[in-house]
């Protein structure tokens, strides 16, 4: 008996620490945050057939309200909301946004040694697919 209770805590210790380390870190959400903003950025100037280049985003601040798990394409993610300061590097000035909602989803990959931003897009149907997009490994290694 003694010893089923000892095998039991054994596996809950070993599943929860199989866990730790998995989470998101805080700078993956930032670099998760700062590629989303570009895509936002480029999509605008494409739409406003703008031409110049894609202005620079410097991050300030990033405070994380919420980390929810959830299965992305069937591997392990996480959705990540909370706010953030920034600041927009145009070519004749800098624009600051403060305290500005953010929300991201990431999604690390089958291998455990990356991470992807993913991005949910509702089809006619009304179906959610994901697109996703690589981030470096160097920003969480």
């Amino acid at each position: 008996m003694l010893r089923g209770l000892w095998a039991i805590g054994l596996a809950i210790l070993l599943t929860a620490c199989g866990t730790i380390g998995q989470t998101p870190g805080k700078e993956l959400v930032e670099q998760a945050i700062v590629i989303q903003l570009n895509q936002v950025q480029a999509e605008l100037s494409q739409q406003l057939r703008l031409g110049d280049p894609i202005p620079e985003i410097k991050l300030k601040r990033v405070a994380i309200a919420e980390q929810t798990p959830l299965n992305i394409n069937n591997l392990p993610s996480f959705h990540i909301a909370g706010t953030c300061d920034y600041t927009v590097q145009l070519t004749s000035r800098a624009v600051p946004q403060r305290n500005i909602p953010f929300e991201v989803y990431l999604q690390r990959q089958a291998e455990g040694k990356t991470w992807r931003v993913a991005f949910p897009q509702t089809t006619a149907t009304g179906d959610i697919t994901w697109a996703t997009q690589r981030i470096p490994t160097a920003v969480y290694k």
